[in-house]
């Protein structure tokens, strides 16, 4: 093995939440701290949770939440204290926001008529609108996070409401962008999903237990079977009397974000019926359709890229090989996402098996090029390791705008191919060939889903 890497030009998907309502009234805090080390890849910025617990005659909500992962801010101790049966949880990859302990969710109020919690998934594109009319009616005088935004809508709309479940649905009504959101109040909890269905939200069961969460994989975590997602716009509690939809937001469009298929979502999770799995193995097999290179093997960049990469070899009928030896035990390195802790930290490392590439003409598999300059090393790597030839190829069309709905990417600037030619790209990593997935290949991943591509096409589905 030669020639560590720090793997670290990726897209972030915001965060991930998770939420659990147990009928007999056991103590849940085990089980999110497992929800959240399960999602622990949708954001390793920030962890929290909060718990509802009856004592004393009264409700008590606990919170704790601080900058870490999901073990470095757990402990034993930490869940044997926080008690309730009802609670939520959240992992944080921020993309609104500064990285603080302070905006790391769930963000928990006491307001009138009581206390709420609530955490976020995405991002909501009228927040400044929202804070600007919030600061006139003095309900907020500062706010640092869509999240507290949104608490803030649901507490004023809770003064005029019958329950927090219908002030939930007026303040769901006011937000435009993609959300999955939960909110915890002292004896109930709420799910909603953004009306397009941009952010993903499944429902699972165990027993007497209910879970929502953003994937299913977080539902498997802690012994639990999928029930079904929550469909776009569909607002759900869970009471003591079991889940009941209470209000479905219309929208004329549906926009299933593709990414959490081509990178985002764990591999062994299941969103809006399609096998994160299968789509992926699914694009490596169109990809190889675009354009035949002769090679000796077809290597993947882990995690995501291997999917992909044993889908193409399937269907090139070239062998699959694996390439590459990763770390697993690299520590964290980093809290916040500015660019120039991106380019300094280490998020993980991946070292060459020499004896696999050398001498050898190789297809190399990867879901995305961001900024270039990981496929670059990658590809610096091969060739130093003995590689006569690399063959690049995108499991994804190429990355030409910003995301407004929850990745970290804000400018077109920090995308390489909305600047440069696909033969620029080409020559800037240093590659023999480059080829990307196509557009229309994202039927043969998800079928008739419908999209948000807007970052490979320009068209979002929220003006």
């Amino acid at each position: 093995m030669k020639n560590c890497v720090e793997v670290q030009d990726k897209l972030h998907e915001e965060c991930g939440v998770f939420g659990i309502y147990s009928m007999s009234g056991e103590s849940v805090s085990k089980d999110i701290y497992y929800g959240l080390e399960a999602l622990q890849h949708r954001g390793q910025e920030a962890a929290g949770m909060a718990l509802s617990d009856f004592k004393g005659g009264m409700y008590n909500m606990a919170i704790k939440k601080d900058i870490g992962l999901v073990s470095e801010v757990f402990h034993e101790d930490d869940l044997e204290h926080l008690k309730g049966n009802i609670g939520v949880g959240h992992v944080r990859y921020s993309t609104t926001g500064e990285s603080n302990a302070h905006n790391a969710q769930p963000i928990g109020m006491n307001y009138i008529k009581g206390t709420l919690a609530v955490v976020h998934n995405g991002n909501i594109v009228n927040t400044d609108a929202l804070k600007v009319e919030q600061m006139k009616r003095g309900s907020a005088h500062y706010t640092t996070s869509d999240t507290e935004v949104i608490a803030y809508e649901i507490i004023k709309e809770r003064v005029n409401s019958k329950d927090i479940e219908e002030a939930t649905v007026k303040a769901c009504k006011k937000l435009r962008g993609g959300y999955a959101l939960l909110v915890k109040s002292p004896r109930k909890l709420i799910g909603a999903r953004d009306p397009l269905g941009i952010k993903p939200l499944i429902l699972g069961k165990r027993d007497d237990t209910y879970i929502l969460a953003s994937e299913s994989a977080a539902v498997k975590a802690v012994g639990g079977e999928i029930v079904r997602d929550i469909e776009p716009g569909e607002i759900v509690t869970i009471t003591k009397d079991g889940i009941e939809t209470v209000s479905r937001l219309q929208s004329s469009t549906k926009a299933h974000c593709i990414f959490e298929y081509i990178y985002f979502a764990r591999n062994d999770s299941v969103m809006d019926g399609i096998s994160v799995n299968d789509a992926r193995v699914s694009a490596g097999e169109a990809l190889a359709k675009v354009k035949k290179v002769d090679a000796d093997i077809v290597v993947g960049v882990p995690d995501s890229g291997l999917a992909a990469a044993w889908g193409y070899s399937k269907e090139s009928n070239i062998p699959f090989a694996m390439a590459f030896y990763k770390n697993s035990y690299i520590g964290r390195s980093f809290i916040k996402p500015t660019q120039n802790e991106r380019q300094m930290a280490v998020q993980m490392k991946l070292s060459v098996l020499e004896n696999v590439v050398r001498d050898k003409n190789i297809v190399l598999i990867d879901d995305s090029i961001v900024r270039g300059t990981t496929m670059r090393k990658l590809v610096d790597m091969l060739k130093a390791a003995g590689a006569k030839e690399v063959h690049v190829r995108i499991s994804s069309p190429p990355f030409l705008y910003p995301c407004f709905y929850g990745t970290d990417v804000p400018t077109a600037g920090q995308l390489i191919a909305s600047e440069h030619s696909t033969e620029e790209v080409r020559e800037n990593i240093g590659a023999d060939s480059l080829e990307y997935l196509r557009v229309e290949d994202f039927k043969a991943m998800v079928g008739d889903l419908p999209l948000c591509t807007a970052c490979f096409t320009n068209d979002y589905p929220i003006k």
